[in-house]
C-alpha cells in the first residue's frame, strides 16, 4: 500500500500596508494595565519579603549607629506598606497613559512609514 501523496503547501505573501491606531491603543492599554497590576503586587511582596527577613530592623540599627542618635531612626516611618502601595500604584497610572500614548505614536509613525516604503511583508503557510 502507498501512502497518500502529500498536498502542497499554499503559501501566501501579504504585506502589512496599515496598522488601526484604534486597535494598537487598545492592545497597550489593556497589557499596560496588566503590566500595572503585577508592579503594584510585586512591590508589595517585595515589600512583605523585606519585612520578614528583618532588613528594615537592620537599616534602622545601622542608621542610628551611623548617626550616633539614642533614639534610632526608623526607615519604616518612610517606607510603610501604605507608602509603598501608593507610590507603586502611582507608577503604575504614570506607565499606563505613556505606554498607551507611545504605542499610538509608534502606530501612526509605523503608518507614515508603510505608506512611503510599501510595509512589512509576511508569508503564510498553510500546514
Amino acid at each position: 500500500m502507498r501512502p497518500a501523496p502529500r498536498a502542497k503547501v499554499r503559501r501566501a505573501r501579504l504585506v502589512v500596508s496599515k496598522v488601526d491606531t484604534w486597535s494598537v491603543l487598545k492592545l497597550a492599554f489593556l497589557l499596560s494595565v496588566a503590566l500595572g497590576i503585577i508592579t503594584v503586587v510585586a512591590s508589595l511582596v517585595l515589600w512583605l519579603v523585606l519585612d520578614l527577613t528583618g532588613l528594615f530592623q537592620g537599616i534602622n540599627e545601622l542608621l542610628s549607629m551611623l548617626g550616633g542618635s539614642a533614639e534610632g531612626a526608623d526607615i519604616k516611618k518612610f517606607l510603610s506598606l501604605g507608602n509603598t502601595a501608593l507610590f507603586s500604584t502611582l507608577i503604575s497610572v504614570v506607565n499606563v497613559i505613556l505606554l498607551s500614548a507611545l504605542s499610538v505614536l509608534g502606530a501612526i509613525l509605523y503608518n507614515i512609514a508603510a505608506s512611503l516604503i510599501g510595509g512589512i511583508g509576511v508569508t503564510l503557510t498553510d500546514d
